[in-house]
């Protein structure tokens, strides 16, 4: 049998990678109704999201930062240089955000204050928040949405934690000698949830995205 050349055989494609060029991370409340589709079948673009989203708004240039912790067991054997079986103990998924902008949602996502009681004075406008001594958990539905623009139109790439709650909290720094303004930033770590049987759930979508399912190994729309 005859070899074949390189160029025959690599099957890389430049206008398969995904860049983030905008995007917003969603928070609600855990009692919100879970995000199932991302986008409107007529034209594929997004989809209005359930009530009670809001979009946390500006975030540092770092954007939404996902870690992946993976924990696991393994059992190794007399003369052996691998383990014989490795088990996942944890598989933990984590989201950071340093938000910018000050308002409702990101002082209660860095305060854990509940923000349907925590309200400003009704005749100065003056909000006051007591940090408790014993903080209860507060646990949020999160949508991060990261948006690449193409010549066939939007593609989505989204990330869905039906149960997260804030695990982690930068220092916050009330100075002004730089050109960095008072941020809100938290890690938020995923939960499964208990009726939706996950932790985390990957959505794509967008016309862009609808345009290369055949480039990508799927099968193309209408076939």
């Amino acid at each position: 049998m005859a070899g074949v050349a390189y160029d025959d055989l690599q099957q890389r494609n430049a206008a398969l990678i995904f860049k983030a060029l905008q995007g917003s991370v969603f928070i609600a409340p855990s009692s919100a109704t879970a995000i199932t589709t991302l986008t409107d079948s007529s034209d594929k673009l997004l989809a209005a999201l359930p009530a009670n989203y809001e979009d946390v708004g500006w975030t540092s240039d770092d954007g939404a930062q996902f870690g992946r912790d993976v924990d696991t067991s393994d059992i190794t054997g007399w003369g052996s240089v691998e383990p014989l079986r490795s088990d996942v103990n944890s598989d933990v998924t984590t989201l950071q955000i340093a938000c910018l902008e000050t308002k409702k949602a990101t002082i209660g996502l860095y305060t854990g204050a509940d923000m349907t009681t925590n309200v400003p004075d009704t005749t100065s406008g003056e909000l006051s928040i007591e940090k408790p001594a014993r903080p209860a958990f507060r646990y949020y539905r999160v949508l991060a949405l990261a948006v690449d623009l193409t010549d066939d139109g939007e593609y989505y790439v989204a990330r869905f934690l039906p149960r997260a709650r804030v695990t982690d909290f930068d220092e916050q720094t009330y100075q002004s000698s730089d050109d960095d303004p008072v941020t809100w930033s938290v890690t938020l770590t995923s939960y499964q949830d208990p009726v939706l049987g996950y932790s985390e759930k990957y959505i794509f979508g967008g016309p862009g995205w609808a345009s290369r399912l055949d480039a990508m190994g799927f099968d193309a729309l209408g076939s």
